[in-house]
């Protein structure tokens, strides 16, 4: 299944020079117009992601992924976006570092096509992540899937497929860093949108992570108990 000329790729990215230029290529490659959202990156990253082809928007300074993914969904939601078709239906989100493998792509939009979620999420296999990585995120997978009362096989992966109406309605998210994502799931749920999964690979490269675990499972604690109240307000703002 090729690219869909009414899905946007919008793919954040944060001092990824040595990487985002194959991301881009090979979305462009399956037929997928690609927006990269380039946030405050010192390394030439707009540059290096432009001459790939992609389109490129740059914020200054660096706002965190929240905000960039907000960015980019308001680019392609507005009618001055990049490459324009009538509009936007859908925008494919994945990371700019390489461990969103892009070929994958496909599967994202055929799950779409066959289910009609307005959320699909590339789940990732759990055993294949490092021990830490593994425990930190199978706990706060459960307490998530627990909190929104749904199984939430992968609840931190920014590989997705999201509809314009779920964009648009994100773009009210408070939240600029990685928390974002886990509201996006919340809104979906509280409005009662279908979510649809597909399995991807799971990437580790061989730079260094910045994710400390246990401040990041720390913090997903208060992100969590900040997603049900999103859930159930969207819930209330639905049955009024």
């Amino acid at each position: 299944m090729t690219g869909d000329p009414s899905v946007l790729a919008v793919v954040p990215a944060h001092n990824e020079a040595p990487r985002v230029a194959a991301v881009v290529e090979e979305l462009i490659r399956l037929g997928l117009p690609v927006l990269v959202v380039d946030d405050g990156s010192s390394d030439g990253t707009a540059e290096v992601a432009r001459g790939a082809g992609a389109h490129v928007l740059r914020l200054e300074p660096n706002r965190g992924k929240g905000a960039a993914l907000k960015a980019g969904f308001r680019m392609a939601l507005d009618a001055e976006a990049p490459a324009p078709t009538e509009h936007w239906e859908a925008i494919l989100t994945l990371d700019g570092d390489g461990q969103h493998d892009p070929a994958e792509a496909p599967a994202f939009l055929e799950a779409r096509a066959n289910s009609g979620a307005d959320l699909v999420i590339g789940a990732r296999d759990y055993l294949r992540m490092p021990p830490i990585r593994w425990f930190t995120n199978s706990v706060s997978r459960g307490l998530f899937s627990w909190a929104l009362g749904e199984k939430v096989p992968d609840n931190q992966s920014g590989y997705r497929l999201c509809s314009r109406r779920l964009a648009e309605a994100a773009l009210a998210s408070p939240e600029d860093g990685f928390a974002f994502e886990v509201d996006e799931i919340a809104i979906c749920v509280g409005r009662g949108y279908r979510l649809a999964w597909v399995p991807i690979k799971t990437i580790y490269g061989e730079e260094t992570s910045h994710i400390k675990p246990w401040r990041h499972f720390a913090s997903f604690i208060r992100v969590t108990r900040r997603a049900r109240r999103r859930m159930q307000e969207e819930r209330k703002r639905g049955s009024t």
